[in-house]
């Protein structure tokens, strides 16, 4: 079974996601990893060591789906909950985070939950991908959670996204509408994609945001017959 990083103050969440029930191990403390010198680099921050909202919404959604034999790929994964809950229905699923350390945890949740197989993951930068992502044959669906946190991440994200979703695929977004979401849309939108948005209301503890998540689906129009 794969160990949790040491080092750490951990602490292990149960989570219900539609008939599942899941423990996902993390940092007590989040803040607690801010690296200052890590941050005037490329501002970065240790978002993946906390469970949001929107990860446990994203992943109760996918527990309603069959996704056996698709090809799905989450972007900012962070501690894997949603790629658990994909793997755990069947899909063939790739975790992806900016940090290493966030996949560490990932493979570690998903051992330690017993799944059927490992987590594959990769470590990702949407500004710079890596070729063997970017090589990948096509995915069926990519989803995300709470993933558009920055003005920057929009526009990336979504420039990502349409080079690795296959014609006809699907996006799935869980967002606490954080307003540099609206970005990610209009790429989207922009680019041809049909959005749908459904309002859920996350019963958990709430974050900053509050109760109220946006779970965005992103469709590609049927191209016309020649």
């Amino acid at each position: 079974m794969t160990a949790f990083p040491e080092g750490y103050d951990l602490v292990t969440d149960e989570v219900h996601v539609g008939r599942l029930r899941l423990n996902v191990t993390h940092p007590r403390q989040a803040e607690e990893l801010i690296d200052e010198e890590e941050y005037a680099l490329d501002e970065r921050l240790p978002y993946w060591a906390d469970l949001w909202p929107s990860g446990i919404v994203l992943a109760a959604h996918l527990s309603t789906l069959e996704l056996s034999g698709l090809r799905v790929l989450e972007v900012g994964a962070g501690l894997g909950l949603p790629s658990m809950v994909a793997l755990r229905r069947g899909a063939d699923i790739l975790a992806t985070d900016w940090y290493p350390e966030a996949l560490e945890f990932a493979r570690a949740n998903a051992a330690a939950n017993r799944l059927r197989r490992e987590l594959p993951t990769l470590e990702a930068d949407w500004g710079d991908p890596p070729a063997e992502l970017l090589d990948a044959p096509p995915w069926d669906m990519v989803i995300g959670a709470d993933v558009a946190y920055e003005n920057r991440h929009g526009p990336q994200l979504a420039a990502l996204i349409l080079r690795l979703v296959r014609p006809g695929g699907t996006v799935l977004i869980a967002d606490p509408r954080r307003p540099a979401a609206s970005s990610l849309v209009t790429e989207m939108r922009e680019a041809g994609w049909r959005h749908e948005r459904e309002e859920v209301r996350y019963e958990g503890r709430p974050d900053e945001q509050g109760r109220v998540i946006y779970l965005h689906r992103f469709t590609e129009p049927p191209q016309p017959r020649p």
